[in-house]
């Protein structure tokens, strides 16, 4: 692939890719898209991660039921562990699209607060607090406050990649607005009663449907 050089304000060569380049190229005569070698790829993880955002209200609506308490089946293990594994979806997909902006460090930083927050939680989550003080240098009264460690991790996360989108200029910076108030009420639901924890969600499915929403109209296609 051939690369053009140019010169910047400062002097300094600047790297521009052909235009073509992640593309979606129209299809040809017989109706086959362009192969792989023509980076067609690029713009089809997009398409992919576009569409998963959806994930994130749909984990909104999961974890929103789950802070007004599930009686019957599956029971609380299955609807928290549901919800994580499409948050987890979501914000992968939310780093990868504002991997082009210039908030793309910030969602990196985000991205990895947030995994290393929810690496946290599910085995807090899935084992008994026997199981885990055998399992871990602590105390039996420490379980607790590790598990509210871990949340507060994961909402710090969000509050990353909402001010991401916020400063993206990519999408509505008022979902990440709605993002960051999400986090913050996350994260202060591990210390405080209902019903915070709900409107945590509440701000979550919002910003969710409004990323999901603006995401596919927004981000461009090409």
């Amino acid at each position: 692939m051939s690369i053009s050089h140019r010169q910047t304000a400062s002097g300094r060569p600047l790297r521009v890719a052909p235009a073509w380049v992640g593309a979606a190229s129209p299809a040809e005569s017989d109706g086959h898209l362009l192969p792989v070698r023509d980076a067609i790829w690029i713009w089809s993880v997009r398409r992919y991660a576009r569409l998963a955002l959806w994930a994130l209200p749909a984990s909104a609506v999961l974890y929103g039921w789950l802070t007004l308490g599930v009686q019957g089946p599956p029971g609380p293990l299955v609807v928290g562990l549901l919800a994580g594994w499409l948050a987890v979806i979501a914000v992968i997909a939310l780093a990868g699209l504002l991997a082009g902006s210039r908030t793309r460090r910030c969602a990196l930083a985000g991205l990895l607060v947030t995994l290393a927050g929810g690496t946290m939680l599910v085995p807090l989550a899935g084992l008994p607090e026997d199981a885990v003080v055998a399992s871990a240098p602590l105390a039996a009264g420490h379980v607790t406050d590790l598990f509210a460690a871990a949340v507060i991790i994961s909402a710090t996360g969000l509050l990353l990649l909402g001010w991401a989108v916020f400063r993206s200029k990519l999408v509505n910076p008022a979902d990440g607005v709605l993002l960051m108030l999400a986090a913050l009420a996350m994260g202060a639901g591990t210390t405080t009663a209902q019903p915070v924890p709900t409107v945590g969600a509440l701000l979550l499915l919002a910003a969710g449907m409004g990323l999901a929403w603006t995401g596919g109209r927004l981000v461009p296609r090409s």
